[in-house]
């Protein structure tokens, strides 16, 4: 069921930052007045609630196209004629590349926000339980949003303030401090959010998102233990933040189940008045099918994100996130006929019986609690503990194969390794964590450049533009230009 409690505060966020945006160009100038605004319970709520409405514009597309795109899982189609997103496919793009920037700014709205709320809300006359939660809230995200960041871009501008327009033109601090302000304030979140919310508050974060996240900047880090140990935290007592695996892993995006035990955080989406996932439009079949989409009933698709058949061929017939994850065959809403596309199509996204793709319920996961096992078994195998490793791949691939029989126990360390890296690509394509994971593991170029020679190798002989394009600092994104010209302190990741 869809949380309304949660997507009444989205709406109200909606108007209300177009409020605060007005607001903040009154003079004077040089210095955001927002004090007054801070002086009830529903402002701090409102307020908070602005920081999570940042969630759509980094999850709805933005995050799946830097991590996808520029990796081995995702193409553009034919309905894709953007030269930005061709640049980002072909290991081609530049500091002016569109969505490169668009990532740096909503980041650090997101971040301005969230250092809003955590300055004021203190003041606030409230109760003290619900104040230090809402500045947990506002703290994990804020973390959220430094650690794509600096995952993206490297060293990057740390503002925890924003008192005035010169508070956010600073220069790049080092990475390192980055990490550790992270790592702070998701402490901080963890000690004063709740493990689990009643039904109405479905869709905050809570304690158990708190620790898997830092579990993941730790295995960012390749601090192993800390990041096996903070999981542990989570994964051995799973009942107690009511985490679980659904024994379908379609229930992940079906809107009955899609809130439900595998979800740590996602990004909501509901029919009109509601914000709907336009990722169904995007990525519905329309050159591949004869007739186009209108021979489905469909309103529109585009076809212009696509899974790459290199990443298409690794999923086996038994493996039953292969059927979760794409689709070939469709049904007409007209009449029942069956259509083929002539290529895969993503549907993770994908609603049934919905007319107009642009109104998709399917919510888009920022954590999923299948992540969180897998993270855990890579930590685990890392400090040699293979055989518990083993035991938490275990359950993530008896869920894809419905069977015991792929029980990986007693496989040596190096071959688990590998083992863990492709459940994470065939697990979570298309929810924006491949490019993050190739690069953190060390395997960017080389992946891309056998990527390129298997996708010449299946008629798709443009692809070898990527291995000569490929390029060892290509493991970090360029600053955009443009926010390089609006600040003389910031300096450019070297090769761009």
């Amino acid at each position: 069921m869809k949380n309304i409690n949660y997507i009444l505060i989205v709406f109200i966020t909606l108007s209300l930052s177009s409020c605060m945006d007005e607001f903040l160009k009154e003079s004077p100038e040089d210095r955001f007045v927002i004090n007054n605004f801070y002086s009830s319970q529903s402002d701090a709520e409102a307020a908070v609630a602005a920081v999570y409405e940042k969630l759509y514009n980094l999850y709805e597309r933005n995050m799946f196209i830097l991590n996808e795109l520029p990796a081995d899982t995702e193409k553009n189609g034919l309905g894709m004629p953007n030269q930005y997103l061709q640049n980002l496919e072909f290991l081609r793009h530049t500091s002016e590349n569109q969505f490169t920037r668009e990532m740096w700014l909503q980041c650090y709205s997101g971040i301005a926000r969230a250092n809003t709320a955590i300055i004021n809300i203190p003041s606030i006359e409230m109760d003290d339980q619900i104040k230090a939660r809402l500045i947990g809230e506002a703290k994990f995200l804020r973390a959220l949003y430094y650690f794509n960041l600096v995952r993206f871009y490297g060293d990057v501008p740390m503002i925890l303030k924003l008192e005035s327009v010169k508070d956010a033109l600073g220069g790049r601090v080092p990475a390192a401090e980055v990490y550790a302000q992270i790592i702070t304030d998701l402490s901080d979140a963890e000690a004063s959010l709740p493990a689990v919310y009643s039904s109405n508050n479905i869709g905050r974060v809570t304690k158990g998102a708190a620790k898997i996240l830092l579990g993941k900047v730790y295995l960012t880090q390749q601090e192993f233990s800390k990041s096996a140990e903070k999981l542990a935290e989570v994964i051995n007592n799973e009942a107690e933040y009511g985490y679980g695996l659904h024994e379908n892993f379609r229930d992940n995006w079906n809107p009955a189940t899609e809130t439900g035990k595998e979800m740590v955080l996602s990004v909501e989406f509901m029919d009109p008045p509601g914000n709907g996932n336009g990722a169904m439009v995007l990525q519905g079949p329309k050159y591949s099918l004869p007739g186009g989409f209108a021979v489905l009933g469909l309103v529109n698709s585009n076809e212009a994100d696509i899974p790459t058949r290199d990443l298409y061929d690794r999923y086996t017939e038994d493996d039953e996130r292969k059927a979760g994850t794409f689709r070939t065959d469709f049904v007409s809403l007209i009449d029942g006929s069956i259509h083929t596309s002539t290529i895969p199509i993503y549907t993770k996204y994908w609603e049934e019986n919905e007319p107009n793709p642009n109104n998709s319920d399917a919510n888009m996961h920022v954590i999923r609690y299948a992540d969180a096992l897998l993270m855990y078994a890579e930590a685990l195998n890392e400090i040699g503990q293979s055989e518990p490793a083993a035991m938490q791949l275990n359950r993530i691939m008896e869920r894809a194969y419905n069977s015991s029989t792929h029980n990986v126990s007693g496989m040596p360390a190096d071959e688990l390794r590998e083992l863990i890296y492709e459940e994470r690509n065939k697990e979570l394509a298309m929810e924006g964590h491949r490019w993050f994971d190739l690069v953190r593991t060390g395997r960017f170029i080389q992946r891309m450049k056998d990527h390129a020679a298997y996708e010449a190798s299946v008629a798709e002989t443009n692809k070898v533009e990527i291995a000569q394009n490929i390029k060892d600092y290509m493991v970090l994104m360029p600053i955009p230009q443009r926010e390089i010209d609006l600040n003389p302190a910031l300096t450019q990741n070297p090769g761009y």
